[in-house]
């Protein structure tokens, strides 16, 4: 017989009520029935079998929310083979295995370390297994078991939003929906009444109700008002539990709003208003504004205004103003106050927007009365007429009177009024007016072909009060008369042919007139009466304003005439009968068998009113060569004031003066003597300087004898000084060269100048020792010394 060892797990329950748990088999007779036991099989997850005294199970509930201080007790795990003698040891695995559930090795008594929350982890599955100590092998197969969290009311139910915000209309019926508002609660909607939750109203009645299991918030009142109230706060709760006793609750709050809706009519504060206004008032100016109240917001308080009646209907108007919903009235038409100073206006406020479920309530419109008082004011004078068109002829004498203005004062007073024109609008002064009547009368002569029209402002004042003044345009038109000649419509010059026969068309004319003719111009030509029996070309009048020349013989010889000159009398039709006589110049040309010219003056032909090139050329030639001659004209006089100094052995004064040879030397006695360095007395005075022309003959200048021996430096000091203030000086620099040395040389002075001026003796002998060089010299001075002597 085969023998089966079973695996037991017992569980314990610590609290009053015992968690209910799942049996797999019938339950024996002789089993307590607070003893739950897990039996395995050598197979995991086979059958179970039933043993003596005992129940078979794989799962158990465990309370949620344990409080105790010591570590919350769960059950015994037991197997068959454990003999008490500490050969087995018992292992848990699984789900919260060694952190949340722990297990006695020996004893396989099983604990809960923790509190456990079902809203966290409801469910539990963990693994039990005995293993040998001394093999370390399984006596036993793991077995799975579960273990379920009870639920405890222990989450209160909570709202989907902290605070809902809702809207109805206003006047709405009762029971009207408002809002529906949704509370959770975390516990177990299976177990119990934890999770049943109830709604209900704690603030907002009457006014509101709540539907205690769907949380639908309707009105319960009729007829609420926004005017009177317009925001409501309701406070609703949510109680699990079903509501009872014991149970945990939340609250949130729902603010609800009245919409508006048009149930006001606007109405009027008062029935009666009052402006004033001045009768200057310019059209679509504001008189006042009038407001009419209405206690709806929005459009439902959208107010149109309208005048209904009364005297002033068309005089004034009314607009409403978008943004005040006020009443502006206007003017529409000049007012006068001497014509009426009162009107009495009757003006309705109407809704635009109604709503047909209120017009029960009366007419959405009221109405007032509006009394405008129109002021005095000192107005300028008024024209009679907006603009005035007078016509004039324009061969009329001076101060012809052409029209009148007339312009009075509106006032009461009617105080006197003054004409003048604005000269700025008449600049060449035509016209004048008398300022006491108003007559507008012409002060020059007019011409229509020179400016048809004339407009001018004439300026009315009063007297008493200048400043008080209006104007008005007057337009007059200058009328025609005929006083202008028909003439050519351009210059006509034309040639015919030295080959030409009688009777041909050599040129069609045309004509013109300044003056204006209401049916037309109708012109007529015909030769000059001197012209008309001695030419040799004939006019045909066409009869339609044109005329044409035709040769009277064959044949014409420009050698004989080579210009013909026909005078053409042209007349117009107009009264006064108006003509002219103009001139057709005519020239004979040679022309080949085809009547194309070949010579004549092409020039003149082509230019007949301008020079030609060849004479422009000309003329352009001429003026530049009058040019050169003038600038050549001027070089030379500038050349003679500048010719160069004249060079001579008679001028003293100080000049540059080039040489092309060395000289002779000092035996060259025809050199510059500058002896003369030495003796001032011997300048000839009275001659002039020959080196420039002077302009103005200067008397000649003494200068002041210098000492005898004066050193050379003075002298030349003393010269260029009257050289800088002589007014006979050149008018361009000279260059003056003064070789001086000075004084103080060891040989001293070596030259024979002062022997020309003193009369001391002197020894050369001592030029002998300076050497060879100095021999010459010193035998020519020592002779010279010796000729003296003797």
């Amino acid at each position: 017989m085969r023998t089966y060892h079973c695996f037991w797990l017992l569980f314990w329950a610590g609290q009053p009520h015992q968690s209910f748990l799942t049996p797999l088999s019938k339950r024996t007779s002789s089993f307590p029935e607070k003893e739950k036991i897990l039996v395995l099989s050598g197979n995991s997850r086979q059958d179970l079998h039933r043993s003596k005294r005992s129940w078979m199970w794989n799962q158990f509930f465990l309370l949620e929310e344990y409080t105790g201080t010591d570590y919350q007790y769960v059950g015994k795990l037991h197997s068959d083979q454990d003999k008490g003698d500490g050969s087995l040891k018992y292992i848990l695995s699984g789900d919260g295995a060694g952190d949340l559930f722990i297990i006695n090795e020996n004893t396989g008594d099983i604990q809960a370390t923790k509190r456990l929350d079902r809203e966290e982890k409801p469910v539990y599955i963990l693994r039990a297994q005995a293993i040998n100590r001394r093999t370390g092998r399984p006596v036993e197969p793991e077995s799975e078991f579960i273990i379920k969290i009870h639920d405890i009311n222990d989450n209160e139910p909570m709202f989907t939003k902290d605070v809902y915000n809702a809207s109805i209309p206003e006047m709405s019926d009762v029971g009207t929906f408002v809002v529906q508002v949704t509370a959770t609660d975390a516990d177990d909607p299976t177990y119990g009444n934890s999770a049943k939750v109830v709604y209900s109203i704690l603030q907002g009645q009457p006014y509101f109700s709540v539907e205690s299991e769907t949380g639908i918030i309707k009105t319960a009142l009729l007829n609420m008002d926004r005017e009177n109230r317009e925001q409501y706060q309701v406070v609703i709760q949510a109680k699990d539990m079903g509501g009872q006793m014991g149970g945990l609750s939340g609250t949130t709050t729902v603010n609800i709003t009245l919409t508006d809706v048009n149930d006001n009519p606007p109405r009027f504060p008062q029935s009666t208003y009052q402006f004033r206004t001045p009768e200057s008032m310019p059209p679509d100016s504001p008189v006042g504004r009038i407001k009419a109240n209405d206690a709806d917001v929005d459009e439902n308080a959208e107010i149109e205004y309208s005048i209904t009646e009364g005297d002033g209907y068309d005089m004034f108007g009314i607009t409403t103003d978008k943004d005040t919903q006020e009443g502006i009235i206007t003017v529409k038409k000049a007012l006068d106050f001497e014509n009426k100073n009162l009107y009495i206006l009757k003006v309705e406020a109407t809704n635009t927007h109604v709503d047909p479920r209120f017009l029960y309530l009366g007419p959405f419109k009221d109405s007032a009365t509006v009394r405008i008082q129109v002021e005095d004011v000192d107005e300028p004078p008024v024209f009679s007429r907006p603009a005035y068109i007078m016509e004039v002829k324009e061969d009329v004498p001076m101060n012809t009177v052409i029209g009148t203005v007339t312009a009075q004062d509106p006032d009461a007073a009617k105080n006197p009024v003054k004409y003048s024109v604005d000269r700025h609008t008449d600049m060449d002064r035509v016209f004048n007016i008398n300022s006491g009547n108003g007559s507008i009368f012409t002060s020059k002569p007019l011409d229509r072909e020179t400016l048809l029209w004339h407009n001018i402002t004439v300026i009315a004042a009063e007297i008493n009060n200048p400043k008080q003044s209006s104007r008005v345009p007057v337009f007059i038109k200058v009328l025609d008369v005929n006083d202008n000649a028909p003439e050519f419509a351009m210059f006509y010059e034309t040639f015919v042919c030295e080959n030409a026969k009688a009777e041909q068309l050599i040129q069609t004319l045309s004509a013109v007139d300044k003056d204006d003719s209401h049916s037309g111009h109708q012109f007529s030509f015909s030769l000059a009466p001197e012209a008309a029996s001695s030419s040799n070309f004939t006019l045909q009048d066409n009869r339609d304003n044109t005329a044409g020349i035709f040769t009277r013989k064959n044949r014409y010889n420009r050698h004989e005439m080579s210009t013909y000159f026909l005078p053409v009398v042209i007349s117009d039709n107009d009264y006064p009968i108006q003509s002219s006589t103009e001139t057709v110049t005519i020239r004979v040309c040679a022309c080949d068998h085809r009547g194309k010219m070949l010579s004549c003056n092409a020039e003149a032909l082509i230019h007949p009113t301008g020079l030609s090139t060849g004479a422009l050329i000309a003329i352009l030639l001429c003026i530049i060569i009058l040019l050169v001659t003038v600038v050549l004209f001027a070089a030379l006089r500038r050349q003679r004031k500048k010719e160069p100094l004249i060079i001579s052995k008679e001028d003293i004064r100080d000049n540059i003066v080039s040489y092309n040879d060395e000289g002779g030397g000092e035996e060259d006695t025809q050199a510059f003597d500058i002896g003369t360095l030495r003796n001032p007395e011997a300048i000839d005075d009275n001659k002039l300087r020959r080196d420039i022309v002077p302009e103005t003959l200067f008397m000649p200048r003494r200068t002041a004898t210098a000492r005898d021996n004066t050193d050379v430096r003075d002298f030349i000091n003393q010269r260029l000084k009257e050289n800088d203030t002589d007014p006979t000086a050149p008018p361009y620099d000279s260059l003056a060269t003064y070789a001086y040395e000075g004084n103080g040389s060891v040989a001293e002075s070596l030259s024979s100048l002062e022997s020309m001026t003193t009369d001391g003796d002197q020894d050369y002998d001592y030029l002998s020792d300076w050497g060879p060089r100095f021999k010459k010299l010193a035998d020519m001075y020592g002779a010279m010394d010796s000729d003296k002597d003797s």
